[in-house]
């Protein structure tokens, strides 16, 4: 009878570190995955925002402001996670020279624990700026 009482503490137990690697891992992962997906959807939105016709005409680069917005909301809104809020924050756009620095916010669930609760928002954030390559050859 002792035996199996043992076997049940056992099973309850590894049932509990299960549970809790994977809360863990639900934090950790998501954190890293909104730190790429940030980086690289901003540098996409960027290059889509480029304003040729100033290129053209002064050999500059500069991105349209409402541009860069539109289509990194758009591109974001494709990737997010549907159990997730998000809070997006645009800390600074600036058209010439191009420089975005973006802010996501990402609140988790509230866990419980007996009476304690526990809630995880993590926070990211990331300068881009664009630059035009040398392009000079030896």
């Amino acid at each position: 009878m002792k035996e199996t009482y043992w076997g049940y503490w056992i099973v309850i137990f590894g049932v509990g570190v299960v549970v809790i690697l994977l809360l863990i891992q639900n934090v950790t992962s998501n954190s890293t995955e909104d730190y790429y997906t940030l980086k690289q959807i901003s540098e996409a939105a960027m290059f889509d925002a480029i304003d040729y016709g100033y290129y053209r005409e002064y050999g500059e680069l500069k991105i349209n402001r409402e541009k860069f917005i539109e289509n990194f909301l758009r591109r974001f809104a494709e990737v997010a996670s549907l159990t997730t809020k998000y809070t997006i924050t645009f800390a600074g756009i600036y058209e010439a020279p191009p420089k975005v620095s973006v802010e996501i916010t990402s609140e988790t669930n509230t866990f419980v624990i007996s009476t304690d609760s526990e809630e995880f928002d993590i926070s990211n954030r990331v300068d881009e700026i664009l630059e035009l390559g040398s392009g000079s050859s030896n």
